[in-house]
C-alpha cells in the first residue's frame, strides 16, 4: 500500500503529533499507525512545511487548507475501517487524508474539484508509494458513480443537505460521514444505511470550506 518516505528530521514531530491524538481520544490503533506511517510534511507548502505536525489546518493553496489532524483521526476512528472497504473521498485537497486511508482500506476513490490542487496530491501520494488510490477531477457532489457501491464516504467540505447522489452510492451497511449546515459553520453527520433506510447521526460541530458543484453550493 504506501512505502512513506519517513525523514528522520520529522520523526520527533510526528511522534508527538500521535501522543497528542492519543491524549484527545483516539484510541484506534490503526488509525494511529496510519498517521505514523504517512509523512504529513509532504502534504503542505514548503513554506509551512515546519508546521506540518501541529495539530492544526494549515494553507495549501487555491483558498484550501489541509485540516487539523485531529480531525482526520475522528473521521477514520468513527468508520472503523477493517482493511477491506472500498471508499470514496470527496475532496483530495492535499492528499494527506488519501494517504491515511490507504493503510486502512483496500482501495480509495477520490475526487477533487481544483485540478491543480489534484496534480500535487497526485505528486505526494505517488512519491509516498501509495498504490490503491484512484483520483478524479470532477464534481465531488456526484461522487463517482463508476465505483459504486462504496462501504464508506467522507466528504471533506460543508454541504446545505446531503447530497443524494451519495446516498445512493453507499452500500448497504454502509457509513456517510458529512458536514452539513451553513458556509461557515456545521454538524457532521454520520448517516448509516441500512436494507430499507438512512439512519443519521449528529457527531459534533465542525467548520469546513463549502462543498461547491451541483449537489452542493453553487461557488466558494
Amino acid at each position: 500500500m504506501v512505502a512513506s518516505p519517513l525523514t528522520p528530521q520529522f520523526g520527533g514531530a510526528r511522534r508527538r503529533l500521535i501522543e497528542a491524538l492519543r491524549a484527545k481520544g483516539i484510541t484506534d490503533l490503526a488509525v494511529l499507525r496510519a498517521f505514523d506511517l504517512t509523512p504529513r510534511h509532504q502534504f503542505v507548502p514548503t513554506g509551512v512545511r515546519h508546521r506540518a505536525y501541529e495539530d492544526a489546518p494549515l494553507p495549501i493553496g487555491n483558498g484550501q487548507t489541509i485540516s487539523q489532524p485531529y480531525v482526520h483521526a475522528i473521521y477514520l476512528q468513527t468508520l472503523h475501517l477493517q482493511g477491506t472497504e472500498a471508499v470514496l473521498e470527496i475532496g483530495t485537497g492535499s492528499g494527506y487524508q488519501t494517504a491515511l486511508l490507504s493503510h486502512l482500506c483496500r482501495h480509495v476513490h477520490s475526487v477533487e474539484r481544483i485540478r491543480p490542487l489534484l496534480e500535487t496530491a497526485h505528486d505526494a501520494i505517488t512519491e509516498c508509494g501509495v498504490t490503491n488510490v484512484s483520483l478524479l477531477c470532477g464534481d465531488g457532489s456526484y461522487g463517482w458513480p463508476e465505483h459504486a457501491p462504496f462501504d464508506a464516504i467522507l466528504v471533506g467540505a460543508g454541504a446545505p443537505e446531503v447530497p443524494e447522489p451519495l446516498l445512493a452510492q453507499l452500500a448497504v451497511g454502509g457509513r456517510l460521514l458529512v458536514p452539513i449546515g451553513g458556509r461557515d459553520d456545521q454538524q457532521l453527520m454520520e448517516i448509516t444505511r441500512t436494507a430499507d433506510a438512512f439512519e443519521h447521526r449528529v457527531l459534533s460541530d465542525v467548520r469546513f470550506v463549502p462543498l461547491v458543484g451541483r449537489h452542493g453550493w453553487e461557488s466558494a
